[in-house]
């Protein structure tokens, strides 16, 4: 527990988490940082999956991973084995007098338990069931199962991450993150908040249908754009831009840095820093079209200039300048930033067992109704009883029961 109990945006939502791994977790982290209660349930043997994928490890006994970490703040951990019909009759239970289920689980996988969207709808019609697949629930693919890597490759993504065809390294690559599965878990809980909006106005709850490649091509932006309107299939370019130049990482005399520009007022500056301005008035280079077109030649001039300059004596004239520039950080210099530091991105957190948790803190301020950090990434059916007892107004001796049954973990 934190100092900070200002009551959240979403709080007195209960929210049923089914969903393991990382999608399903991420939006569900984010609604418990916004102040719902976010109840976990995870399979007595050994939980969610990435409680193991590790190394790194939490210190102590507890053997739980950092990815874990990343994704489950904000949250009471419950043990329940449903594919046992007590275990499903529990958690039909909590999800009476809750607001939201999310699960992904493959499609279908959770109608023999009666935890399906269309069970539990009908149990509690004011309930949002989110579902989160690779593919969605409808459509040929419906039943493949899905991984953010797959979906990088079959979404397009991957053929425009990657270092261009005809240079070393040229390969399809795909990002260092998981970043299908953060940003359907981002569209998930928006969807989620959409939906309890709509609850308000009509007392009706409703399905909603996330599905990893979906958002995986609704996230190529500009790049989709490029095709639907201009019919230019974007190629790999590295660490270039399909659509503003100049707009990569340059190599100076000593590492590199990034430059940004966009638009044609900061390239008129960058290049009055590198005493350039006469490409100002070279119409293939004036405007940014012209300098799209003609990029391998703009660099030809910019890269011989930019290796003689030490990184950070350029980067403050490009700041004084205003012209967007930035170092290539590797993430133990990040936290050491000093505006990282004052934005508080870096949340201690301690388990009711004393195990420290340094997790990333939320990343949007707001100024009514802050996030707050109430609970540590919890261990394994850390709340199990608690729960039981205040939610299901379960006895001891019925708890012990059940835990002997192998119902609860």
């Amino acid at each position: 527990m934190t100092e900070n109990h200002t009551p959240g945006a979403l709080d007195g939502i209960k929210v049923i988490d089914l969903s393991r791994i990382l999608a399903g977790p991420w939006a569900t982290q984010v609604l418990a940082d916004l102040g719902a209660d976010v109840i976990k349930i995870e399979a007595p043997a050994g939980g969610d999956g990435t409680r193991a994928w590790g190394p790194p490890f939490l210190a102590g006994d507890s053997r739980d991973a950092a990815y874990f970490m990343s994704c489950n703040r904000n949250k009471r951990s419950v043990a329940i084995d449903f594919s046992k019909p007590q275990g499903a009759d529990l958690v039909k239970q909590l999800v009476q007098g809750a607001d939201v289920v999310v699960q992904n689980f493959k499609v279908g996988g959770l109608k023999k338990y009666g935890l399906d969207a269309q069970s539990l709808c009908a149990l509690n019609p004011r309930l949002v069931y989110c579902s989160i697949s690779g593919f969605g629930s409808t459509g040929p693919y419906a039943q493949r199962p899905g991984y953010d890597f797959l979906i990088q490759a079959m979404g397009g993504l991957m053929s425009v991450t990657g270092v261009p065809d005809g240079q070393p390294g040229a390969a399809p690559m795909k990002t260092g993150v998981a970043i299908c599965d953060l940003f359907t878990g981002l569209y998930a809980s928006n969807a989620i908040q959409a939906a309890l909006l709509h609850r308000e106005r009509t007392g009706e709850g409703q399905h909603i249908d996330c599905s990893l490649l979906d958002t995986q091509i609704a996230m190529l932006a500009n790049q989709a754009s490029n095709w639907l309107v201009g019919e230019q299939v974007p190629q790999r370019l590295g660490n270039e831009h399909p659509n503003i130049v100049p707009y990569k990482a340059y190599a100076v005399a000593d590492g590199h840095l990034i430059i940004a520009v966009g638009n044609d007022g900061q390239f008129q500056r960058l290049c009055g820093i590198l005493e350039l301005s006469e490409l100002c008035a070279d119409e293939r280079f004036a405007t940014n079209p012209g300098r799209v077109e003609n990029r391998k030649a703009l660099d030809g001039v910019l890269e011989p200039a930019l290796k003689h300059w030490q990184r950070d004596v350029l980067l403050q004239q490009l700041e004084r300048a205003n012209v967007p520039a930035g170092p290539i950080r590797s993430v133990d210099e990040v936290f050491e930033d000093e505006h990282i530091q004052a934005r508080r991105l870096r949340v201690e957190q301690t388990r009711p067992t004393g195990e420290f948790i340094p997790t990333v803190g939320f990343p949007v301020q707001l100024s009514r109704t802050p996030a707050t950090y109430r609970y540590a990434p919890p261990a394994l059916g850390e709340a199990t009883e608690n729960v039981m007892e205040n939610e299901l107004d379960l006895s001891a001796e019925t708890i012990q029961t059940l835990r002997d049954d192998g119902v609860l973990g």
